[in-house]
């Protein structure tokens, strides 16, 4: 169950089915960043493709010597563009490939709008989803619901995207959903009739056990997407944003043109592939390992004597560069995310969340969260995310000091759409938007738990938290998730422990939810397990998440 490959894979028959010849890739909004996550511009450049457009870029320079491979989401905008492509073409032959179904009456409009006869296919692939790691998929949208209710359009992006990721995988799946969460059953529901209404193309060889797809809900577990990170990947998602394998480092100090947006992707390169859950300790040894091999490189680069010399200098140079471009890469990435939490304190702002995630004693935590936000240089986002999640934590505790905390973030100058999310959470995931036990203690295993991890301690302060995720997958690998709890979908009831799992959470997910299961992916024989949402979370985007949902508008305009 490897998304990356299964997307690779649709783009690859795109192109090779458009035979020999010099071609244009002409896409979307959409599946340009489809596109862009799993390929390298470099490397489908090797496949005859020289020239990459979007479909809505105005006055395209005709060009009809070239064949053109149209890759694009089947919705009405896409549909009507390409109606008006075909009837004044600008390339000589089109090989069209839409990212889920269409209509039958579409495909009459674009035979309508083909006077000239350049189509030569139009096909169905299902790569309608952004595969972001081997086991971790999106949809890239933000703000689900409006007070409670599905946004129609995010929940018809859901079911397409969705229904792609089963269709691409070769996977007809029971499906199971998060009870109490009306916004899980009804996407639940939606799936299952969209797989039986095409059922002829979920005709898959069946395994003994069939798949299951779980269908979650954010706001079970408001805690996880508040939390500083300290892996790699998540650190840098966290602190500088990852959007399409893309971090924007031009605010940092110092920072040359070429760094000033960098590339992150596991397919091509290979350092973050073997670096992107280690924790930022580790990247740092690791970061000066790079360079000092890189160094010795140089100086055998530097030696050039002979003709034998001259010929291994022009054999490695590739090599060579790509290790030069890589190891300015990460150090400056690197560098840039030292300076944050250093000049603004996170160290010590990550110590109090888990604490406030972990813990119980409500007057240290109090005490440590006024600490955190009477220090300059702590981010307003910071000092907001402590607030709320103290907010959370102590929602119905007796000497409960939210107002108090409030006040402070006034002080601190946060503007009042922010503020206003200290009771916007509440409303959102508070003890009664929840149905999972999200702090624990509340049952004799919880309790027994809680107890062991005490006595044992822990080896990292930073990184206590563990999510809610991981506890519903460890009772689902272990066959023991219960029906009341996670209903299955239908009449079709699986006992059998299950061995291909796909988490789809609404509301988004987090990149320490995709640790954990790539985690249980490594430790468990016999398992597989992927794990998708609507968005990949950083503490920013999911503000917006709740803000959208509880208030109808998003806080982007203005960053905390």
């Amino acid at each position: 169950m490897n998304v990356v490959q299964a997307v690779r894979q649709y783009i690859s028959k795109m192109v090779q089915d458009s035979g020999a010849g010099m071609k244009v890739l002409l896409m979307d909004k959409e599946t340009t960043g489809i596109t862009s996550m799993v390929f390298a511009q470099s490397e489908i450049l090797q496949k005859e493709v020289f020239l990459f457009e979007k479909i809505d870029t105005p006055n395209r320079e005709s060009m009809k010597h070239l064949k053109a491979i149209c890759f694009l989401r089947p919705n009405k905008e896409n549909l009507e563009l390409l109606c008006q492509e075909l009837k004044s073409p600008k390339y000589g032959l089109y090989y069209i490939y839409f990212s889920h179904f269409v209509d039958q009456s579409d495909i009459r409009r674009l035979a309508e709008a083909d006077d000239q006869e350049v189509v030569r296919e139009i096909q169905e692939f299902f790569g309608d989803y952004f595969a972001i790691n081997p086991h971790v998929f999106s949809f890239n949208v933000n703000g689900c619901c409006r007070a409670g209710n599905w946004d129609r359009s995010i929940q018809a992006r859901c079911v397409s995207g969705l229904s792609a990721v089963l269709l691409s995988l070769k996977k007809q799946p029971v499906i199971r959903y998060q009870q109490g969460s009306a916004l899980a059953r009804n996407l639940a529901d939606d799936v299952h009739q969209l797989m039986r209404k095409e059922a002829s193309l979920f005709e898959f060889r069946r395994p003994d056990v069939p798949p299951v797809l779980l269908v979650l809900d954010r706001r079970d577990d408001p805690v996880t997407p508040l939390l500083n990170q300290w892996t790699y990947q998540a650190m840098v998602h966290e602190v500088l944003g990852i959007r399409n394998n893309r971090v924007d480092l031009s605010g940092a100090p110092g920072i040359s043109k070429e760094l000033q947006e960098v590339v992150l992707s596991a397919e091509q390169d290979e350092f973050y592939q073997s670096n992107m859950y280690l924790n930022f300790g580790e990247i740092g040894a690791n970061i000066k390992t790079l360079v000092d091999h890189f160094q010795v490189k140089s100086k055998n680069q530097a030696k050039v004597e002979t003709i034998a010399d001259m010929k291994q200098f022009i054999e490695t140079y590739p090599q060579f560069k790509r290790m030069s471009g890589t190891v300015s890469k990460h150090v400056a990435v690197v560098s840039e995310l030292s300076r944050l939490v250093a000049e603004h304190h996170i160290l010590q702002v990550s110590e109090v969340e888990q604490e406030l995630a972990c813990q119980s004693d409500h007057s240290t935590a109090l005490q440590n969260v006024r600490r955190i936000l009477s220090m300059e240089n702590v981010r307003p986002v910071d000092c907001l995310r402590l607030v709320l999640l103290y907010a959370i934590r102590y929602e119905r505790h007796g000497s409960n000091e939210v107002d108090a905390l409030v006040d402070m973030l006034t002080r601190r100058g946060l503007p009042e759409k922010y503020i206003k999310l200290v009771s916007g959470i509440v409303n959102y995931a508070g003890k009664s938007q929840r149905n999972g036990d999200l702090f624990g203690g509340r049952t004799p295993l919880a309790l027994t738990k809680k107890l062991l991890k005490g006595l044992k301690g822990v080896e990292n302060i930073y990184t206590q938290h563990t999510p809610l995720l991981s506890e519903t997958l460890d009772s689902l690998v272990k066959n023991k998730l219960k029906d009341q709890q996670f209903p299955f979908v239908g009449s079709q009831v699986v006992r059998d422990r299950p061995q291909d799992i796909i988490v789809f959470m609404i509301g988004g997910i987090t990149y320490e939810e995709a640790l954990a299961v790539y985690n249980l992916n490594k430790t468990v024989p016999g398992i597989r397990v992927l794990l998708g949402g609507t968005h990949v979370h950083s503490t920013q985007s999911f503000l917006d998440e709740v803000s959208i949902s509880v208030y109808g508008r998003s806080g982007r305009e203005q960053t905390v």
